[in-house]
């Protein structure tokens, strides 16, 4: 809770100086609107959790504007809720994850971070280099094999959807739990990589009925807006079940995952935020949990 809390301090100082005065009024209501759309909430989370702090307001018979604050974390925690849900493994043997993401969003070290944490719950971990775009993505997913101990597929400029075939195929053979497949770096507007992706997907379907069992997009944390529109695209060319954003350590923009939340509910997609970065270390990609993250957000 205090890494979180450090975490998003840059993001929570614009929300909680609203509360310093000593009236409940439409000012304050007003200063709290800016606040939320300066920390990216979006249009439609900030004039949802406004609605919603005036009506948690008014059946409490709030009058102290720090009552208003716990009040208004309450409000935060219900509407992230929906994205909390663990990583659920072992339904299917192995469980195929494929991680997808823009460059730069901390992708291949996500993916590096996962699979420790994976490893101390005690699974079999087989790495995908399925990055064979960039030479120094397919290293740097060796790195984290050989730091973490667990196996990797990987080849010199090979096809990504072949490389990540093997992987689910050795991931079989091996009495694997997990198979963690990394991918190039894409921008939703490039039409014609986001089809290798969704090749990708399809051919890990052929080597295992159901994979991937997870599509995973990684977001960096200051790309605010930006974040929600990623998930919008990647969700319609790949259908994500769940994300990881990272690196909200460094970012006034973290309030995006309200506006990620109340899209999810719109739109009826059922998206789980499994982890959350505010740290460089092995130890800073928690658990999301709503209730923390609101309390972290609104301290």
């Amino acid at each position: 809770m205090q890494r979180l809390r450090q975490g998003l301090r840059k993001t929570s100082t614009g929300i909680t100086q609203v509360f310093t005065g000593v009236r409940i009024d439409e000012n304050l209501y007003e200063e709290l609107e800016n606040a939320l759309l300066m920390a990216d909430a979006g249009l439609p989370a900030t004039e949802y959790l406004l609605t919603d702090l005036r009506r948690r307001v008014k059946a409490s018979k709030a009058t102290d504007p720090k009552m208003v604050k716990g009040l208004l974390a309450d409000a935060v925690a219900a509407l992230l809720e929906p994205l909390e849900r663990p990583l659920q493994l072992g339904r299917e043997t192995p469980t195929v994850i494929m991680v997808v993401g823009v460059n730069g969003a901390g992708k291949t070290t996500t993916i590096g971070k996962l699979t420790r944490y994976l490893v101390l719950a005690r699974q079999k971990v087989l790495l995908a280099a399925a990055d064979t775009f960039r030479a120094a993505a397919r290293e740097q997913l060796l790195v984290w094999a050989d730091r973490n101990q667990v196996e990797i597929v990987s080849q010199q400029g090979g096809d990504p959807a072949a490389v990540s075939y093997d992987a689910v195929v050795a991931g079989k053979s091996r009495g694997c739990d997990v198979v963690i497949a990394d991918t190039a770096g894409r921008l939703p507007t490039q039409a014609h990589l986001m089809e290798e992706l969704k090749k990708i997907r399809r051919t890990i379907g052929k080597a295992q009925d159901g994979a991937p069992h997870e599509v995973l997009l990684v977001l960096d944390g200051n790309s605010g807006q930006n974040a929600l529109a990623q998930v919008k695209a990647f969700d319609a060319a790949l259908g994500l079940t769940g994300l990881v954003v990272t690196k909200l350590d460094g970012t006034a923009k973290g309030g995006v995952l309200a506006a990620i939340a109340r899209w999810c509910v719109q739109e009826k997609r059922p998206i789980a935020l499994y982890f959350v970065g505010v740290g460089e270390t092995m130890q800073d990609l928690q658990t999301f949990s709503a209730q923390e993250f609101a309390q972290a957000l609104v301290s």
